[in-house]
């Protein structure tokens, strides 16, 4: 990150401080679909026109994203201009002071196993990967909820994003996109090993892992075993 990154991030940042701006942000993020102004304003009990000013705040901040669409099944004549609609930007908030270069070390680090491209060191990252999920499982703590949530409260503490679609859990995000971008495969079998390693370790046998790539998600995703 160089220092105009830098300044950019904390320009970011500095968009959250009012509080107002700050709910909504996170009321949107907390959706994870499209939200209209007027979900957006209920959601963060306050005016309409108040809302959308903040919202198109965040917008030039590039923390959201915005887009206009009609509903399903209301169209032509008539039907008025679509709305407009609000999501997540693609923007990631990082930073630390002094700056830290982790993200520049996991990317020595992917590139070395892709060049490297044997079984044994991609085993190797797999086990490792497994390992570190039981590890995380156990600061989260095991719990005695049901399975499904307490494995999303475990995926959030780790940074995923957990949400339900399908009948499923899928994961909103990838914590490690920026390296994913140059090695998806190996990311990928990494996320997969991790998450394995969470269930386990949390003790969780009724949750499978599996792959199940999806546009602008993790590729990992949860289900119920046996569960159709």
């Amino acid at each position: 990150m160089d220092s105009n990154d830098f300044a950019k991030q904390l320009g970011n940042l500095a968009a959250l401080d009012d509080p107002v701006r700050r709910k909504l942000y996170l009321f949107v993020v907390g959706r994870g679909v499209d939200v209209s102004r007027d979900e957006a304003a209920k959601g963060a009990g306050v005016t309409r026109a108040l809302a959308a000013f903040h919202l198109d705040k965040l917008v030039e901040a590039d923390l959201l994203q915005a887009s206009f669409r009609r509903p399903e099944g209301r169209g032509g004549p008539g039907a008025g201009r679509p709305p407009k609609l609000y999501r997540r930007s693609t923007t990631v908030l990082d930073i630390s002071l002094p700056r830290r270069r982790y993200e520049l070390a996991a990317h020595i680090l992917a590139q070395a196993l892709v060049r490297a491209q044997s079984e044994a060191s991609l085993e190797a990252l797999r086990t490792s990967a497994r390992e570190w999920g039981k590890q995380l499982a156990a600061e989260v703590g095991n719990g005695r909820s049901a399975s499904l949530p307490r494995v999303s409260r475990a995926l959030e503490a780790c940074g995923f994003e957990p949400a339900e679609a399908d009948g499923e859990v899928v994961l909103r995000n990838c914590p490690f996109d920026s390296v994913r971008s140059e090695s998806k495969e190996l990311v990928c079998g990494m996320n997969l090993a991790l998450v394995e390693g969470l269930l386990e370790g949390l003790k969780v046998e009724d949750v499978r892992a599996r792959l199940a790539p999806r546009p602008d998600m993790c590729c990992v995703a949860l289900k119920i075993s046996g569960a159709e």
